[in-house]
């Protein structure tokens, strides 16, 4: 599936107006993917019009790159009068937030460009599904749509084009040869990478502080074979207080919230875990938890998140039942 496949869509509903819409809370892959996306289609489909939309706000980080490379993000999209939507770096609709029951209602064409595998419900509502597990972001799958079509992105694309693929890699820690190589090619081109990293460094807010020091506080310990899996919970900032487990030496962390009756689940375990192990974060443990919350999930396979419903100890007990489960199949 390439960037012909979604062209040929847009022909044929004779769509004038799409929009690019990315997960609640848009991190910088996403809305990077969805702006050097933009870029492309005024310059292969002038004639089209197209808009950034987000259903929940974007994050901090985000925020920062939208300031300096000047991107228009509306946080209240008109989902009706799409008449055809892509989903970028978003592989179920339950992430979309705010507008996830209109999305769903749609009826023009649903695309989805993302490097996570999509949810089976999602999917069938989708017209196309670009995915590609192996591409370390979805900037990487954009910048493939640069090359099939032998245009070299501008300036400001080629700045997203690099943040986003920097994001997604922790900086490159987790890139692949791929990555590298369009890495090289974006720098190559004029990309200034000390200083685009710049933009992926903000000092850390308060209350993230106090939910990364709560999560190592409250934090439940087990050793499973040779691994440390830490299970905790707090009301915010589930995703970096996991990865504060990580860093600290859990091979595996599981950081649950609670809204309400809502649930949100962040999973994020180690390269070496996750190669020796063979268990994927998001198809081995998030979608099943998902399904059993009566949610969704889903995601990486070293980082993944759950949206369900019921409570935060019933949740952490049954994703250490599928975290044991699939441990002892690979034993």
């Amino acid at each position: 599936m390439t960037l012909s496949d979604i062209l040929r869509i847009l022909e044929d509903t004779k769509a004038q107006q799409v929009l690019l819409l990315c997960h609640h809370n848009s991190d910088p892959d996403a809305i990077c993917s969805a702006y050097a996306l933009q870029n492309l289609l005024k310059k292969v489909k002038p004639e089209i019009t197209t808009e950034i939309g987000t259903g929940q706000g974007i994050s901090r980080l985000a925020k920062n790159i939208v300031q300096n490379l000047t991107i228009r993000v509306n946080l209240k999209p008109n989902v009706d009068k799409a008449q055809a939507i892509i989903l970028l770096d978003t592989n179920t609709i339950q992430q979309l937030g705010d507008v996830v029951e209109k999305v769903a209602k749609a009826i023009s064409p649903i695309i989805v460009v993302d490097h996570h595998a999509v949810h089976p419900e999602t999917q069938k509502l989708c017209k196309l599904c670009i995915t590609n597990e192996d591409a370390s972001s979805t900037c990487d799958i954009i910048y493939d749509f640069y090359k099939e079509k032998n245009i070299k992105p501008d300036e400001n694309t080629a700045k997203a084009l690099f943040l986003g693929m920097a994001f997604d890699t922790r900086h490159f820690v987790l890139a692949n040869s791929t990555t590298f190589k369009a890495i090289s090619d974006l720098v190559d081109s004029g990309v200034n990478a000390q200083e685009c990293l710049s933009m992926l460094t903000l000092p850390m807010d308060f209350s993230e502080r106090v939910a990364r020091i709560k999560g190592c506080r409250r934090a439940k310990l087990l050793k499973v074979g040779d691994w440390i899996i830490a299970l905790s919970h707090v009301s915010a900032y589930q995703a970096s207080a996991a990865r504060a487990l990580t860093d600290l030496g859990a091979h595996i962390a599981v950081v649950a919230g609670q809204k309400g009756d809502n649930i949100e689940v962040s999973l994020r375990c180690t390269r070496e875990f996750s190669e020796k192990t063979g268990i994927h974060l998001g198809r081995d443990i998030a979608k099943p938890l998902g399904e059993h919350l009566k949610g969704m999930g889903g995601g990486h396979a070293m980082a993944a998140g759950v949206n369900g419903t019921g409570d935060i100890e019933a949740g952490l007990k049954w994703c250490l039942r599928l975290l044991k489960e699939n441990l002892a199949k690979n034993e």
